[in-house]
């Protein structure tokens, strides 16, 4: 089974996210991305105070060996200073649907 990974990323806007998706699987860093339709509504801590803000939320799936330079590429194209990524293990999954993942990022 390919070791992959769900990365999560929150964006201030659905044409932020699409943006990113596209570039992330266009250069075989993501095999996969899911815009969330709609907005989130995220609560955080920020400069001392807590804040509010309507988000939209970005998945990704990739394999476990290409999360790092995912991240990189995420980091120079997404406009928040500290914007969330987060890869998160999949621990089971379809093996034709992990494995697609795996060749979809490799060029295989």
């Amino acid at each position: 089974m390919t070791a992959c990974v769900m990365v999560l990323v929150t964006c201030k806007s659905s044409t932020e996210a699409r943006g990113i998706a596209r570039a992330m699987v266009t250069s075989r860093l993501a095999a996969c991305a899911n815009v969330l339709p709609g907005k989130i509504e995220s609560i955080y801590r920020w400069r001392g105070k807590v804040e509010r803000a309507r988000e939209t939320l970005l998945l990704l799936k990739t394999t476990r060996g290409r999360w790092p330079k995912l991240r990189d590429a995420i980091r120079r194209a997404h406009s928040y200073d500290v914007p969330e990524i987060v890869a998160v293990p999949i621990v089971a999954g379809l093996d034709v649907y992990l494995g697609w993942i795996g060749k979809s990022v490799e060029g295989r």
